[in-house]
């Protein structure tokens, strides 16, 4: 077996086909709040939280106008954005409610508390918050407990900013 990766490589972007340029910079930017950093001509665009060079990247290269992957199908399941506490994904939260975006979940994971939804095209969305590692659940043998029981939204949003 070779040697494990190293413990602080993380997953640096995102980059999404999308059908709709336009339509999905609404949506990253107009309800979840990222700033567009720069435009590629009108085929993609790159996105950031905090003025990073991107987090998302969004592209009509080889997707103009076209259908998301069908049930069924391999892909990705969804992208993950962590939030840094839980007033931040209550506001998040604060915003979808605002725009009228349908959510499909919503779940207390022990370690995390989960929003889930689809972008305009389909792609899977988590917002999310994980709670201090001292603060996880564990099993008698020090392994991780996680559940997934439902998360109390209303009360998420009472902590929004």
């Amino acid at each position: 077996m070779s040697a494990p990766i190293h413990p602080e490589t993380r997953i640096g972007h995102v980059h999404l086909k999308v059908a709709d340029l336009d339509r999905a910079i609404g949506f990253y930017a107009g309800v979840l709040g990222f700033e567009v950093q720069q435009r590629y001509g009108t085929g993609a665009a790159f996105l950031s939280a905090g003025g990073y060079h991107h987090h998302i990247g969004l592209n009509t290269w080889e997707s103009r106008g076209g259908k998301p992957p069908a049930r069924g199908t391999t892909g990705l399941y969804h992208t993950a954005f962590l939030y840094p506490d839980r007033a931040s994904l209550a506001d998040a939260l604060r915003r979808l409610v605002a725009a009228g975006w349908p959510l499909e979940g919503a779940s207390d994971h022990g370690v995390s508390e989960a929003i889930y939804l689809s972008d305009p095209d389909g792609n899977g969305v988590e917002l999310y918050r994980d709670r201090p590692e001292a603060d996880w659940p564990r099993n008698a043998d020090g392994s991780l407990a996680m559940v997934t029981a439902p998360l109390d939204l209303e009360k998420l949003l009472g902590e929004a900013p």
